[in-house]
């Protein structure tokens, strides 16, 4: 394979900054249409679209509609990192967006299952699978389009400008929704649910013009004049860089993995075992997505010094420490007391998380890269959808006790912390392109 390095591409501040800014909007919209799901879900599809059922089977039955997403992602991660990484990143971010844009618009004209029965919820769940087919490509496509636009040397600033993109996304569904919620409740089930939905149609409009600007990324356009893309990605990926994709799996995992657990798994703690008002448990996320905004500024910053992989480490271990504490905060069932131990969980996982994309980007070449960072991170993804549900599980064995899901988050803490580790040493800092090994 032709030689190309990320170092022979000459690149500006500013238009890594216009670069980032695009690939951010765009993933704030992929978050705002995914997380928007999950919302509905819990509060409009199993009431609507699950109606044959009890009130508890169709809520598990909304919730599984849900798992569709987690379930795609890995696979779209390999759908489009095969065309980023064969046919450039620009078109597979173009795809990705027009995809998740219109699938949650279209939620907003589904037929709900007084009207058109079964077919109902099963359009529902291909929508969904849609959109986690999209999801699977945008993060990595975005997060390598952000890096190969970058300075070598300023390259954490940038990565952790994408991921500002989940807590913005966050902060919007979560907004829109208690907007309509505002509603008489006959408006809210009728035509007010759907109006969030409807939004993604205008805001995919400006994210997709915004996107459009972008020009390929310049390693990737090395790439095509040496001929040197990989012809079949996930397979060389797997070949040649399985260790490293491990790596990145476990790296990612207390990023995405914990996040689940401090918000998913929380919210349904305060509010089912410890009976706590579900405002009280939702406006404490909220906090938390502000702040972890903030921290993934400052901890991008800090990795351009200190390393990813370090701040990987960083991430885990204070998380790990923090663990117990943080949780015995939430069992005192004070207000102010959840607020400050979720908002605080969340900030040290972000230091964590606010890094991810530096270094999974820096763990594959160019020519592997779309896929490496996509397949890595959804693999993550993946296996955190279940970890809310194994946490919940578990707390049958602490007769509703908190401590199971502690060690369950230590545990996750402890595999990215190897992860960080083995990520900061196998890192392609010199030559990107060397052919990379599984040790």
């Amino acid at each position: 394979m032709n030689r190309v390095t990320d170092e022979a591409v000459e690149l500006s501040g500013s238009d890594a900054r216009r670069i980032a800014f695009a690939a951010f909007v765009g993933t704030a919209l992929e978050w705002y249409d995914y997380f928007l799901f999950g919302t509905a879900a819990a509060l409009v599809f199993n009431r609507l679209f699950f109606t044959d059922l009890d009130p508890a089977a169709a809520t598990l039955a909304s919730f599984a509609t849900f798992g569709v997403g987690f379930a795609a992602r890995p696979i779209g991660a390999v759908i489009f990192g095969y065309i980023g990484d064969r046919y450039g990143r620009r078109p597979a971010l173009l795809a990705t967006i027009i995809m998740i844009g219109c699938a949650t618009g279209l939620v907003g004209v589904l037929p709900d299952y007084a009207a058109v029965g079964i077919a109902a919820p099963a359009m529902l769940a291909i929508l969904r699978l849609v959109q986690g087919l999209a999801v699977g490509g945008e993060w990595g496509g975005a997060t390598t389009m952000a890096i190969e636009h970058s300075p070598i040397k300023q390259r954490g600033r940038f990565a952790a400008l994408v991921q500002i993109g989940s807590p913005v996304g966050t902060l919007v569904s979560s907004g829109a929704f208690a907007l309509v919620l505002m509603l008489p409740s006959e408006s809210f089930d009728s035509w007010g649910w759907r109006l969030p939905f409807l939004a993604a149609f205008p805001l995919l409009g400006v994210a997709l013009w915004i996107r459009l600007t972008m020009e390929e990324s310049p390693v990737f356009k090395r790439l095509a004049e040496l001929e040197a893309a990989a012809e079949v990605p996930v397979l060389q990926l797997v070949r040649n860089a399985g260790g490293r994709l491990l790596v990145a799996v476990a790296a990612a995992l207390l990023g995405v993995g914990g996040f689940y657990i401090m918000t998913t798994f929380v919210v349904s703690y305060g509010s089912n075992v410890l009976a706590v008002d579900r405002q009280v448990m939702v406006n404490a996320t909220l906090v938390a997505a502000v702040l972890q905004i903030a921290v993934t500024i400052f901890a991008g910053r800090l990795s351009e010094r200190f390393g990813p992989g370090r701040m990987t480490v960083a991430g885990a271990v204070t998380t790990a420490v923090a663990a117990f504490p943080l949780f015995w905060l939430i069992d005192t069932r004070n207000a102010w007391a959840i607020t400050a131990a979720v908002a605080c969980g969340i900030a040290l996982i972000t230091l964590a998380y606010a890094v991810t994309g530096a270094l999974l980007a820096e763990l594959f070449p160019p020519a592997l890269r779309y896929s490496g960072v996509s397949l890595g991170y959804n693999l993550a993804g993946a296996l955190s959808g279940f970890l809310p549900l194994i946490a919940t599980a578990l707390l049958a064995v602490g007769d509703g006790a908190s401590w199971p899901a502690v060690l369950v988050l230590i545990g996750i803490c402890a595999v990215t912390a190897i992860g960080g580790l083995a990520g900061e040493r196998m890192r392609l800092r010199h030559d990107p392109t060397e052919q990379p090994s599984t040790s």
